[in-house]
């Protein structure tokens, strides 16, 4: 079954669209993984000590290995993800991440990020699990490869 296209409010701006559309994607990597990737760095510069009792404290076991799991998805997978490169891979990895902060570490704050609720978490869950299911787009490594995950 076709659906029908939504009318253009303002149709002149058809051909823009048309060809910005594909710039979408690394938009979307670029948003979700330029955060990440500082998150990363800050973890990977202060060292592993403060994230695994991190992950000590919130009953997330073995903690030292999830802790060089969570730095090394949060640097190498986070530019992995801007670049575009093995972008399904990295964001089902990340979005798991987000998941398993949002339920076992934020949902007794509540929803609202202010209160360090699972509000924000939760929203770069959704993305990653689109980046995980659309993959990269047209301006990715992964397109220029010619082989993705």
């Amino acid at each position: 079954m076709e659906t029908a296209k939504p009318r253009l409010l303002v149709p002149a701006l058809e051909p823009l669209y048309r060809r910005v559309s594909d710039v979408s994607y690394p938009l979307i990597r670029l948003a979700v993984g330029g955060p990440m990737l500082v998150h990363g760095v800050t973890k990977l510069m202060s060292g592993p000590a403060p994230v695994i009792a991190s992950m000590a404290r919130n009953g997330i076991e073995p903690a030292a290995p999830m802790a060089y799991l969570v730095i090394f998805l949060e640097t190498f997978g986070a530019l992995a993800i801007i670049l575009g490169l093995f972008t399904r891979f990295f964001a089902a990895a990340l979005c798991i991440e987000s998941l398993v902060i949002a339920f076992l570490v934020q949902w007794p704050n509540g929803y609202s990020a202010s209160h360090n609720g699972y509000e924000m978490v939760l929203s770069w869950a959704v993305i990653y699990l689109a980046l995980a299911l659309r993959g990269g787009g047209p301006w990715s490594l992964d397109h220029k490869l010619g082989r993705e995950l």
